[in-house]
């Protein structure tokens, strides 16, 4: 915990100075192409090419006929005006609906910049919107509020942040005493970043970097880099144009040498002017071969397959922005995903309870398990928003948060046990402490004042000198370790009843000295319901899954346990960290890439590095992400998909929308993509 000192903050000459030399604090929008831009690209592909050509090719045949031969009427026309309608339409419809989806993709992706942001300038505490930050200022950061810019801490309070967005951890501890740094941190201890949210305690930190040059902007903006590869229709569409090409001109070349053969050879004596004729006639006869030869029909049916996919997938819940993304999906090889937020809930609850003396998972009417719900409930800074009663969602420290909510799902109510006590004293959570408590006039015991303490279980235990229910310390033991070797977080409990003259805090330290412990919860941020069936779907289509998180390795491989990609007999080359798969030459990483199933401790870059390398091995790569730090390789794939509730970043790099961030829905746009294939 850091000790407060003044400061006096930048003045409104130096804001103006840093923000002339360093910029303002909005990350730079990709550029936008103009509507008519947009509307030439839909040129590009190889069937419209063709046709564009075989148009030409048609309208010089059409004028000769029209102009050099007699008794031919203006119906010659119609031939190159129906390829040029088959044209328009397939490009236009193409256009339509690709626009359409934009739209409805912008209002899904609405950015504020404008939020109000506290610093300190002019020795004063000020508001100002979040865009006009500047390198230097001094940021006030609380509960709840969104970090504006990267910086360094020079005051931490009980401080954890999600950084979520940008490494999949949802909570990390920050401090600025360096020996309570974790050497093991994706980022710095005493270090927070733009995009990431403050999930309990306070601070204030020094800004040292705004807008594109945050790490938050370093991301998007090498998510901007177009690294767009053809996806596999365009490829077959390609070779289908190529083959058409060849072949008729492979036929009108015969064509002209041997009509030109047969000319010589019956020829008598050699007449200039018949000679002309008769040569331009092979050429018309071999230019109309051309023309006929190309399926002007084909592009508008690859359209409209495309668009009624499109339409189709947003009826599942996958909003498709650019149409060969549809097909693309039925394609995929190996999907590359993230895993807070798309595998799991990112919602911590709680997956098992284990108070000595309290059936399991559920409250009773004992002593002991009103004893639990006050303890829960009073020691605790954590709130619920219940403006949608049927999804509540936690405001605060998440782990917390799934304690309330383990409460309301057992039938009580948090709220009408906090106004039924009166705070005593209380001990606040710090990561140094390891432990909060809370001393209240109990309103479940009535006359009675009691100590609550919640926190790390090794250390709660450690303070009590009794155990509910006489539990060793060894079965205790046990019972973490299993939830260790889980993944899962853990937290211990304790009460006493403090009696009259006793102290239980004195100067901000705990004095009791006869607390009991009352068990432990096991809390986790559960698999979404729907994801091992949807991961086995894939698996048994024969697409290949990685996860690459920013969490543990245990966390991860535990995750991935879950879901069913983890079987029995993987082991260590099927596990990677961040630095160890950094540290992997080129080859190396290609020998080895199609054995990965989970990367953990990933940064930014890493999971982008795992795409190009995939596809240097022909593989077809889907990626799924929500978070900033999965944009790169969002766009590096050859279909990228975003979570609905992902950050703007994120969704702006990626080819398709998963409206109700499920996994489940990545299946049906595979379904529906392989539909369109065979159909196609």
């Amino acid at each position: 915990m850091s000790q407060s000192r003044h400061y006096d903050g930048l003045t409104d000459a130096q804001v103006l100075e840093r923000r002339r030399e360093h910029g303002v604090n909005v990350l730079t929008p990709p550029k936008k192409r103009s509507m008519f831009m947009r509307f030439l690209e839909k040129f590009k592909d190889p069937l419209i090419i063709i046709l564009l050509v075989a148009g030409a090719l048609s309208i010089g045949i059409a004028c000769y006929e029209y102009y050099a031969l007699p008794d031919t009427g203006a119906t010659v026309f119609f031939e190159p005006l129906g390829i040029f309608i088959a044209i328009f339409l397939a490009t236009g419809l193409a256009f339509y609906f690709e626009a359409r989806a934009d739209k409805e993709f912008a209002i899904l992706n609405q950015v504020n910049d404008d939020e109000p942001v506290q610093v300190i300038r002019n020795g004063n505490t000020t508001q100002v919107p979040k865009k006009d930050i500047v390198v230097g200022d001094i940021v006030i950061i609380t509960t709840g509020e969104e970090i504006p810019a990267d910086g360094e801490l020079i005051e931490a309070v009980s401080l954890q942040v999600d950084e979520s967005s940008l490494t999949g951890e949802p909570v990390c501890a920050k401090s600025t005493d360096p020996a309570l740094f974790d050497k093991d941190a994706t980022f710095p201890t005493d270090w927070v970043m733009r995009g990431t949210k403050v999930m309990e305690g306070h601070g204030m930190y020094e800004v040292k970097a705004v807008g594109d040059h945050t790490e938050n902007g370093k991301v998007f903006e090498a998510a901007q880099i177009d690294d767009s590869v053809k996806t596999p229709l365009n490829e077959q569409l390609d070779r289908l144009g190529t083959l058409i090409t060849r072949v008729s001109l492979g036929i009108a070349a015969l064509i002209i040498i041997g009509r030109l053969s047969l000319f010589f050879i019956n020829m008598v004596e050699f007449d200039w002017l018949r000679f002309v004729t008769f040569f331009l006639q092979t050429i018309m006869i071999a230019v109309t071969l051309l023309v006929v030869s190309i399926p002007e029909g084909l592009p508008m049916a690859v359209t409209l397959s495309l668009a009624y996919s499109m339409r189709r997938m947003l009826k599942t819940n996958n909003l498709v922005r650019k149409m060969h993304a549809c097909e693309t999906m039925g394609a995929t090889t190996v999907i590359c995903t993230d895993k807070t937020g798309t595998l799991t809930e990112n919602q911590m609850r709680i997956y098992r309870t284990d108070f000595f003396g309290l059936p399991e998972q559920r409250l009773d009417d004992s002593v002991m398990s009103r004893l639990v719900e006050e303890g829960i409930a009073v020691n605790s800074t954590a709130l619920l928003d219940l403006s949608n009663p049927d999804k509540p969602s936690v405001l605060g420290n998440p782990t917390e948060g799934a304690l309330i909510l383990w409460l309301r799902n057992n039938g009580v109510d948090y709220r009408t046990l906090r106004e039924g006590v009166e705070r005593v004293d209380e001990i606040p959570f710090t990561t140094e402490r390891k432990y909060m408590a809370s001393e209240v006039k109990s309103g479940v015991l009535p006359g009675k004042t009691i100590l609550y303490v919640k926190g790390a279980p090794e250390i709660v235990y450690s303070l009590c000198r009794n155990t509910e229910g006489g539990v060793d310390k060894a079965a205790i033991d046990n019972l973490l370790l299993g939830y260790q070797n889980q993944a899962m977080r853990t937290l211990g409990f304790a009460y006493q009843i403090v009696e009259p003259g006793q102290e239980a805090i004195a100067d901000g330290n705990l004095v009791a000295d006869n607390l009991t412990f009352m068990g432990v919860v096991a809390i986790s941020d559960p698999v979404r319901a729907d994801v091992p069936d949807a991961v086995q779907e894939c698996l048994d289509a024969g697409i290949a899954i990685k996860i690459v998180t920013g969490d543990t390795p245990n966390t991860a491989k535990e995750i991935a346990r879950q879901i069913g990609l983890w079987k029995e007999g993987d082991g260590d080359r099927n596990i990677i960290t961040g630095p160890e798969f950094a540290a992997l030459d080129d080859k190396t990483l290609y020998d080895r890439v199609k054995d990965l199933k989970v990367i953990s401790r990933a940064r930014p870059l890493d999971k982008k590095r795992l795409v190009e390398t995939l596809q240097k091995r022909n593989e077809v790569v889907a990626v799924t992400g929500d978070g900033t730090n999965d944009a790169p390789a969002l766009k590096a794939a050859q279909v990228g998909l975003s979570m609905g509730d992902g950050t703007s970043v994120a969704k702006e790099a990626s080819d398709i929308t998963i409206v109700d961030n499920s996994f489940a829905s990545i299946g049906r746009a595979v379904m529906w993509g392989r539909s369109l294939y065979h159909n196609i």
